[in-house]
């Protein structure tokens, strides 16, 4: 089954879908994706867009150019169109913006690092579940260097996926990591030639989008929960999340896909 989407190529976020597969590409290349608030409020939009759609089963996010994220585009500050445009004058709504959405997705997400992911690029890359990095790929946590906190997300994942000394390390040092040392790190699942990295996030994506998409789904939420949760609560609630998994037409596939020796045909129902 295919479905395309043509992104609109004046966005600064662009949005397609095809075979189960919505692909978000950060579309500012000339000043390296760096975070716009019409590009806050799009990226949050697209990805509650393809956490919504049924149609969508796995999400790829990338950036055009030489660059995944740059950060915050301070220009866009000093003119009034950057993160403050996003919100009131007194207020940021932390319940729409882009790491907050990503956390709460049940959709998986693969980030596609092609280039540079300094501050809340480097944020928004940790936030997906999967990442994929381009050899000529870095991640800056340069938040220190500049006098903030890593804003977005940065100071809960770290410590959560490299542990406290690690995290301390990248963050009090405000440290650029190549792709090689985010591999090493842990921080990168493959580390790829820069031509075949799109090829290589659609491979992934394909596999995953060949599941049973409601199990995927609900594995996903069962992860984040379990990471607030003491073992006895966690499986009670996984099992509860298993019985409406039995009355799925996708599980009945599934079973009778092994007995008859076949690749399933999920449908997510």
């Amino acid at each position: 089954m295919s479905d395309t989407t043509d992104g609109d190529i004046t966005s600064e976020v662009l949005y397609t879908v095809a075979d189960h597969i919505a692909t978000i590409m950060l579309n500012a290349p000339e000043r390296m994706n760096t975070i716009s608030g019409p590009m806050l409020n799009d990226l949050a939009r697209l990805l509650t867009e393809a956490n919504e759609d049924r149609n969508v089963r796995v999400v790829i996010l990338t950036g055009k150019g030489r660059a995944f994220c740059a950060g915050l585009d301070l220009r866009k500050e000093r003119d009034g169109n950057g993160l403050s445009a996003a919100s009131s004058p007194t207020t940021i709504n932390l319940r729409n913006t882009p790491p907050t959405v990503l956390h709460a997705m049940d959709k998986p997400t693969i980030c596609a690092v092609n280039g540079g992911a300094a501050g809340y690029g480097m944020d928004t890359a940790l936030g997906c579940d999967i990442r994929i990095m381009a050899e000529s790929a870095k991640l800056a946590a340069a938040f220190v260097k500049r006098g903030v906190v890593p804003e977005s997300g940065g100071t809960w994942l770290l410590p959560r996926m490299l542990g406290w000394a690690k995290a301390s390390e990248l963050i009090f040092t405000g440290r650029t990591l190549s792709a090689r040392e985010c591999l090493e790190w842990g921080l990168a699942n493959e580390v790829v030639p820069d031509a075949e990295l799109m090829g290589r996030a659609m491979a992934i994506a394909r596999e995953i989008a060949a599941n049973a998409p409601l199990a995927v789904q609900a594995s996903k939420r069962m992860m984040r929960m379990g990471l607030t949760e003491n073992f006895q609560d966690h499986v009670h609630h996984v099992y509860l999340q298993l019985l409406p998994l039995f009355k799925t037409e996708d599980m009945a596939e599934g079973m009778k896909a092994f007995m008859e020796k076949r690749a399933p045909k999920f449908e997510g129902r």
